[in-house]
C-alpha cells in the first residue's frame, strides 16, 4: 500500500495557520525568498522539530529549512508550546561549534527519517550547498523501509 501525498502530515497542520502565516511571513522578510518558497521551509522546519523529537537519528536540518527553525525557535511560546507537547520537554538550538559544513549523510537521514514519520517532504527544500539530499527514490510518499 501506497501512502498517497494527501494522506501525509504536514508541519503546516500541525502549527495551525496563524504559527504558520507568521513563520512564513518571517521567512519572506528576513530571507528574502518567494512566498511558496517560504511556506514548504515554514512546513519542513515544523515536521523537521516534531520528528527530531523522538529521533533515532541525529537531525541535522538542510540549509533553507536551518531558516525555517530560526524563524520557528524566534516565536518562542509556540517553539517551546510545540517541544513540551511532541518531546515533552524543551528542545535547545545547538549549532555546530564554530560554524562550518553540514554533514550531507545527516541531512539526508533526517529528511529520510521525517518521510519515514510519515511527513511530506519538499525534496526541493532539502538541499546543502545546491546537492539535494533527500531523493533517494521516486516515491516520496512511501515510508523508508515498507516494502509496498
Amino acid at each position: 500500500m501506497t501512502i498517497t501525498d494527501s494522506a501525509l502530515k504536514t508541519g503546516r497542520d500541525v502549527a495551525g495557520d496563524d504559527l504558520f502565516e507568521s513563520l512564513a511571513h518571517f521567512v519572506v522578510l528576513h530571507d528574502h525568498v518567494e512566498r511558496d518558497v517560504a511556506e514548504q521551509i515554514a512546513d519542513q522546519a515544523v515536521a523537521f522539530l516534531v520528528t527530531a523529537a523522538t529521533a533515532t537519528v541525529p537531525m541535522v536540518p538542510s540549509d533553507e529549512v536551518d531558516m525555517g527553525l530560526h524563524a520557528l525557535i524566534l516565536h518562542t511560546k509556540e517553539y517551546a508550546e510545540l517541544c513540551d507537547r511532541f518531546a515533552g520537554r524543551f528542545l535547545h538550538h545547538n549549532p555546530k561549534p564554530g560554524g562550518g559544513a553540514r554533514d550531507p549523510e545527516l541531512v539526508a537521514a533526517s529528511a529520510h527519517a521525517m518521510k519515514a514519520t510519515g511527513f511530506r517532504v519538499f525534496d526541493a527544500r532539502w538541499t546543502v550547498d545546491g546537492e539535494n539530499l533527500a531523493q533517494c527514490d521516486s516515491d516520496c510518499g512511501r515510508p523508508y523501509g515498507s516494502a509496498a
